[in-house]
């Protein structure tokens, strides 16, 4: 079992810096491919981004490609989502979640383990 805890949301102007982190508890956090998801009001979650537990690749939606950076810390058990250069569009719930599984089923949002979420809000 793995438990997640968001945090790191608020308030942001266009343009502006946020930067989430997810906090793990539990066994085997390494072991764990990590990712982060969002939603937005009336629409479906998205799928952000997700780092693997061995090698450390990460992988980007095109929306956000070149803007964020997810990375993580396995001797910490947390991840984070540094967030550059904020677009009103980016306004959602953040969700972190674990995963199990490959690249192909993350980005489905067929995660084992969810946060809470923390919500960001871009002003334009």
């Amino acid at each position: 079992q793995v438990q997640l805890v968001e945090s790191g949301g608020g308030l942001v102007q266009a343009g502006g810096s946020l930067r989430l982190s997810c906090a793990a508890s539990g066994r085997t956090f390494s072991k764990y491919a990590m990712a982060w998801f969002r939603q937005a009001p009336g629409k479906e979650r998205e799928f952000v981004a997700a780092v693997t537990w061995s090698t450390n690749y990460a992988y980007y939606a095109d929306s956000v490609k070149g803007r964020f950076t997810i990375s993580r810390d396995n001797a910490k058990n947390m991840m984070y989502l540094q967030m550059n250069s904020l677009k009103p569009e980016d306004t959602a719930v953040y969700y972190c979640a674990a995963s199990n599984g490959a690249l192909p089923t993350i980005r489905k949002g067929l995660c084992d383990y969810w946060g809470q979420g923390t919500q960001v809000t871009v002003s334009s």
